[in-house]
């Protein structure tokens, strides 16, 4: 029976289950770490233990380029030239994809360790994946369900401050003071 790997499970790293897996998982989460985690033999007896400070570093890492790229046009507008700033907004993106894909595959590798065992999904039609079918790294809860949208209020219709029936109308749009006390009402719409 074939092994199942999920997307984004790094090339080089054997199954789980496989003679090779914990050797070649612990040497590949040796490179995408820094180079002074080699001194510690705990991590390479331990492989869960690396796994974890490397799951981490990776989501320190990805989370210092998003910063980066947001802050780079005011913290390097002044000081480079246009099409130098664009160069180093084009590095954060790329940085920033490779960083997100091996924490993915940290992540992957983690839950390897812990004894997850990961089986193919099942797609019950063609096309797209629902994003209810894709995966959760681990930790995280499932994502909420999607909230339905408002609808803005009906060009025409005016609305009046509580309490003030047929009194003071206002225009659309215009949000209401609501009493600071006691009950608030909703402002309802006039017909």
């Amino acid at each position: 029976m074939a092994v199942y790997l999920p997307p984004g499970w790094p090339t080089g790293v054997h199954p789980p289950g496989s003679e090779e897996f914990e050797r070649t998982a612990v040497a590949w989460l040796l490179d995408v770490v820094p180079p002074d985690y080699r001194l510690y033999g705990v991590l390479r007896r331990h492989p869960i233990a690396l796994a974890t400070l490397a799951r981490r570093h990776l989501g320190a890492c990805v989370e210092g380029a998003r910063q980066g790229y947001r802050t780079a046009r005011t913290e390097l507008g002044g000081l480079l030239p246009v099409s130098g700033l664009d160069a180093v907004l084009a590095a954060y993106r790329s940085e920033g994809q490779r960083l997100v894909a091996a924490a993915r595959a940290a992540d992957l590798v983690e839950q390897a360790l812990r004894g997850k065992e990961f089986t193919p999904p099942l797609h019950d039609a063609p096309g797209p994946p629902r994003p209810s079918d894709q995966p959760v790294p681990s930790g995280q809860p499932d994502p909420p369900p999607p909230i339905p949208s408002r609808q803005p209020a009906t060009a025409g219709k005016q609305r009046q401050k509580p309490g003030a029936a047929g009194k003071q109308q206002t225009t659309p749009g215009k949000q209401q003071k609501q009493p600071a006390r006691g009950k608030q009402r909703r402002p309802q719409a006039v017909s």
